[in-house]
């Protein structure tokens, strides 16, 4: 069985206001002191009003669920500890003038020091899916496979439509702010490994980048672990929502793992295409039409229609059929998280939004 883990990243609110706070060392301190915790499993992110957690490597989405809600719920318990809730929105709705300060991590500090305006605008919140693959070159094999599917991902993901308290038009406003960086948007493709280590080294040795944790492409090989890394996910209001994307993206992997090995031609698309594409995922979401791997325009049901043939073998193997196609029905019934923002938005304004992306209103399944 192919393994999983999942990392999440949230921002801290106070809870009159709907302002971010910077509490995250003393939640993050407070949420480890738990007994449900285990060291690592939480810890800071950039900007002291976020924090971020990651699951154990899992082998079943019943794990994946399980960890993602104790590790909610133990951050969400400590945030109220100290005056504040943990939200899973991918944006933070509303900022101050004055942004949060900058965690005292001389990494981050050198990115402040090169950045400016940029870190302190980084009040974004992803889910990154790692995914484990059996060695490196297979790896760029799979993104190679993989990175035409990234605009569909995305889609399906969006949850970041407010940026300083306005609908920005966007269903993933994330998206648009990430995308900045000097190295990020769609995974290129490589040819080989060695390809893809002699990128790396020229954007390094050019001082493009100052470490390889700064390669934010939305699809990655991860230098920590025998993993290949899924990031142009925005951050999930529940953790089914995040369940249903860990399914399918671990498919993916299965499915390009299995083409490697059979010898099939991967889908090609244009780098220009392909940033196209995301663009107009990050704008639209699941809201009309995307752009399918083969570069043509379609409505959003037949590009899911057509992920899920692609993906349905891979599914059965892992015994995943079942629940993902349950829960991809729940996301085309009530939309995207994005949506759902701008229908409690429009209900029940700031309040309602805050209710929702905290998990403070009912039925919530965070």
């Amino acid at each position: 069985m192919i393994t999983v883990g999942v990392e999440e990243e949230y921002v801290l609110l106070d809870p009159v206001t709907h302002l971010p706070v910077s509490r995250a060392e003393e939640v993050r301190a407070a949420a480890g002191l738990g007994p449900f915790v285990d060291a690592g499993e939480v810890q800071n992110e950039m900007l002291q009003a976020q924090i971020e957690v990651a699951t154990p490597v899992c082998t079943d989405l019943d794990e994946v669920a399980g960890h993602l809600l104790r590790l909610r719920h133990a951050v969400g318990s400590a945030a109220e500890e100290y005056g504040c809730l943990l939200a899973t929105s991918a944006t933070a709705p509303l900022r101050d003038a004055v942004p949060p300060p900058i965690t005292q991590n001389l990494r981050y500090l050198k990115m402040r020091e090169e950045a400016g305006q940029l870190v302190d605008e980084q009040l974004i919140n992803g889910m990154h899916v790692h995914i484990g693959v059996p060695d490196r070159e297979m790896g760029v094999a799979v993104l190679n496979r993989l990175r035409v599917w990234l605009p569909t991902l995305l889609a399906m993901s969006a949850n970041s439509p407010l940026w300083d308290g306005r609908d920005t038009g966007f269903a993933s406003w994330r998206t648009i702010v990430f995308g900045r960086w000097p190295v990020s948007g769609p995974t290129p493709c490589f040819r080989t490994l060695a390809d893809y280590e002699a990128r790396i080294a020229a954007l390094l040795e050019a001082g493009v980048i100052a470490d390889r944790g700064q390669l934010y492409w939305q699809a990655r090989l991860s230098d920590r672990y025998p993993t290949l890394e899924v990031r142009c996910l925005d951050v999930q209001l529940d953790a089914t929502d995040a369940v249903l994307l860990t399914g399918i993206i671990r498919a993916l992997v299965s499915t390009a793992i299995a083409e490697e090995k059979a010898g099939a031609a991967p889908v090609e698309c244009t780098p220009e295409l392909l940033h196209g594409a995301m663009w107009h995922a990050a704008r639209h979401g699941l809201d009309g039409a995307l752009v399918d791997p083969q570069g043509r325009r379609r409505s959003a049901g037949d590009v899911l229609w057509l992920l899920m043939k692609h993906i349905t073998p891979a599914l059965e193997e892992a015994g995943d059929q079942r629940e993902v196609g349950a829960l991809l029905h729940r996301l085309l019934q009530e939309g995207t998280p994005a949506d759902r923002q701008r229908r409690a938005l429009a209900e029940g304004g700031m309040e309602a939004l805050t209710d929702l992306i905290t998990g403070q209103g009912a039925g919530s399944g965070r």
